[in-house]
């Protein structure tokens, strides 16, 4: 497995990753009125699987680039990735605050360092790498403010708040294990691991919440942009990074969630905004910078030359 390469590219798909996942939750909320929490994200999956299987093919087709085939693997990748954490997010949706729910994304790149100073080569803990990601921490944290805190009175809110914690950390379990695959075609790694989660989701939500149900147009319309955008698009950009420029530099786009999510709660609903938003985006940023000073120093190196 080669060292971890990060490009200009590397940083426009993270950031553009950071825009996309940013609005999911707003999208969520949207949809979950004319849907039950786990069709949503069997109707979420089934159209991002469709989609990027029928790319795929369209392309080639082509899986394997050597002579392995960790099928296995792949779907563990799956159900991390997209299965598990979809349905618990779905449903603890119903029972926590988006606040909750951003901050404990943001929590996947504090689980995402120490998984991957074991498990993956030249991705180690140090400390200025440990504390960058700290200080972004701090950021995400004084960006919410007391509405992490705030309770939503719903009788599992405990179990809400574990199910966006455990979904955080499938997500980082699944992008230290996507390194560590052999070599792969990326569009049919984002395929084969969508339709492995497919084939979880849909059973689960017909088992838990009966036969399908037929939403009505405002809500298709949300279900098929969480398809289109951050389940089939955002699934092959995560794809790519983590194979390029690894799971701890793609960490960064967790950070980035709950800023677009205010962000877009400011500009989209006009919600007032407070000077702490300030003060977290510039926490955030320098926490990025110190975590990844490395990689910012050959980039604009080579941009000066």
């Amino acid at each position: 497995m080669s060292q971890p390469q990060i490009t200009a590219m590397s940083w426009i798909m993270v950031a553009a990753l950071g825009v996309v996942w940013g609005s999911t939750f707003f999208v969520i909320e949207l949809a979950l009125p004319g849907i039950t929490p786990s069709w949503l994200a069997a109707y979420r999956i089934t159209f991002a699987s469709a989609l990027t299987f029928g790319i795929w093919r369209f392309a080639g087709g082509k899986l394997f680039l050597g002579p392995d085939r960790p099928w296995v693997v792949l779907a563990l990748i799956g159900a991390l990735s997209s299965a598990i954490p979809f349905i618990l997010l779905s449903w603890s949706q119903t029972q926590v605050t988006s606040a909750f729910a951003g901050v404990s994304m943001a929590a996947v790149a504090l689980m995402v360092l120490p998984l991957a100073h074991f498990f993956v080569p030249g991705e180690r803990m140090t400390v200025r790498r440990t504390l960058g990601f700290l200080i972004g921490f701090v950021g995400v944290f004084i960006l919410i403010g007391g509405q992490f805190f705030q309770s939503t009175g719903a009788a599992f809110e405990t179990w809400g708040r574990l199910g966006c914690l455990t979904a955080a950390a499938c997500y980082a379990i699944s992008s230290v294990t996507m390194r560590k695959l052999p070599p792969v075609d990326p569009i049919g790694l984002s395929a084969v691991t969508l339709a492995f989660g497919m084939v979880i989701v849909v059973p689960f939500a017909w088992a838990t919440e009966g036969a399908p149900p037929l939403p009505d147009n405002k809500t298709l319309f949300y279900l098929a942009v969480l398809g289109l955008l951050p389940t089939a698009g955002a699934n092959l950009l995560r794809v790519l990074v983590i194979r390029s420029a690894g799971p701890v530099f793609m960490s960064l786009t967790n950070y980035q969630v709950p800023v677009w999510s205010v962000l877009l709660s400011v500009i989209v609903l006009n919600e007032p905004w407070h000077s702490s938003l300030i003060w977290a985006l510039l926490l955030i940023l320098a926490g990025v910078g110190l975590s990844q000073y490395g990689a910012l120093r050959r980039l604009f190196g080579k941009a000066n030359h």
